[in-house]
């Protein structure tokens, strides 16, 4: 941990940015896998899913600049790169082919509800360490994830 003049206790905030390098592992690779169904996705609703896929792309990478910022504004080093996000990320591998287009939108359903739901439980253990800046932060980006997931899961409801 980085010397820094945040009153909060050094050992909260070496817990709480080890929370949030686990949310940016799991938001830097939701984001590249997102990234991924919209660079490949086919079918008769392409443009759609492609449009759509690229907006909830765009939505997880406005996150992604604020929760490092967070680990080093707790005097933590943000561990950001494309490696250590995969190293440590919670989601599978985005799987290479789909057989059709609806499987690019469950195999997304899948991840974003699984970073969802971390994000909530990392909501949770920072509320309870008393850091509530970090807390705050992390609804914002389950506030969207949960919309991402809404919108994906429409895809797949009649």
């Amino acid at each position: 941990m980085f010397t820094t003049k945040n009153d909060i206790s050094a050992g909260i905030r070496e817990k709480a940015s080890a929370i949030l390098n686990q949310a940016l592992a799991n938001l830097s690779d939701l984001y590249s896998q997102t990234k991924q169904a919209h660079w490949n996705v086919r079918g008769a609703s392409f443009y759609a899913l492609h449009k759509l896929f690229d907006d909830l792309a765009a939505s997880v990478e406005s996150h992604i600049d604020g929760t490092a910022e967070r680990v080093t504004a707790l005097g933590g080093l943000a561990q950001g790169t494309v490696r250590m996000a995969a190293a440590a990320s919670a989601l599978p591998e985005f799987p290479d082919e789909q057989p059709d287009e609806l499987s690019y939108v469950a195999a997304l359903v899948e991840r974003y509800a699984t970073v969802a739901a971390a994000t909530r439980k990392a909501i949770d253990e920072t509320a309870a360490l008393g850091d509530a800046d970090t807390a705050d932060l992390l609804t914002a980006v389950s506030r969207d994830l949960d919309k991402a997931l809404w919108m994906l899961e429409s895809h797949t409801r009649k």
